[in-house]
Order: structure tokens, then sequence, then C-alpha cells
């Protein structure tokens, strides 16, 4: 009997873990959607509010992918990719053992972008960061868990931590 109980609550911990490594995902997600709908609610398309000396809100419709790059892919072209990236990367989670954060903020990056795809048929980028007239392309809080997620994955290749 105590053998199956602290089985169970072996099982019970993986369960929860998976658990809060989605619940990492639907939060970014709903901060990202939150935040694209506050910009298509209150700030017209290319106008720019000026927050810092280096820092904008602005409200660009993206119909390409990081940075606007690839345009002529097509909106489908993009919806497919992200469909296949959501599945490979869920499964990753479940399966997986190591790099879960990383993967969670991918989940729901790619979550958060695939869904202005389906809705809107753009992805709605609003943070504008700027040295002088040099502006990074406009992002939005997905591109930021993406990036942060696909640099925890570079860091680990390039660092890896010896036991």
């Amino acid at each position: 009997m105590i053998a199956f109980s602290s089985q169970q609550s072996a099982v019970s911990k993986g369960k929860h873990s998976i658990i809060f490594y989605f619940l990492v995902s639907l939060s970014i997600f709903t901060l990202d959607q939150f935040t694209k709908y506050l910009i298509k609610s209150y700030v017209s398309p290319y106008e720019i509010i000026r927050v810092l000396p280096f820092f904008n809100i602005v409200y660009v419709e993206n119909i390409g992918s990081a940075f606007g790059m690839f345009k002529s892919l097509g909106n489908a072209f993009f919806i497919a990719i992200a469909a296949l990236a959501i599945i490979f990367v869920t499964v990753i989670i479940l399966k997986g053992k190591h790099d879960r954060v990383a993967f969670s903020l991918i989940l729901g990056g790619a979550v958060g972008n695939l869904t202005d795809r389906l809705i809107h048929g753009y992805v709605i980028d609003f943070l504008d960061i700027y040295v002088g007239r040099f502006h990074w392309p406009a992002f939005n809080v997905a591109d930021s868990a993406l990036t942060i997620g696909m640099s925890l994955l570079v860091i680990k290749i390039f660092f890896p931590v010896r036991q």
C-alpha cells in the first residue's frame, strides 16, 4: 500500500509539473492577446505613442514572418508552419523532461501569433524599440516569448551544464 501511494504521488507530481508548463504557455497567450486587443482598440494603424526616448507604442499589421519578411509566402503558409510547430512543441513538453520552460514560452508565443493570423489574417505588432533613427522591427508579447524561449535553447546548446 505504501509503495502504491508513493508511485501515485510521483505520477501526480509529474502531471502537476506538466500542467505548470501549459499554464506558462496560457499566461503568455493571454497576455499577448490582451495587449493586442488594447492596441487594436486604442491605437490607430501607424500611430506613434512615445513612451521613452528609445521606446514607442505603435500599431503594425504584419502579414509576413519575423520582421515582416517572406510576405509573399502568404498567410496560409504561416498558419500551416505555426500549427506544425505547435504540435511539435506540445509533444516535446509532454514527453520531454528538459527545457520545458523554453518550450512553454515558444508554445505560448506561437499560439498567440497563430491566433492573430486566424482571426485577422495578420499579426499585430506594437512594441517599437529604437536608437536614433534606427528602429528594431515592431514586435509583440508573443514574439518576445518566442525569442526568449529560443534564446534559452541556444544558450543551453553553447553553454551546457556539466554534471
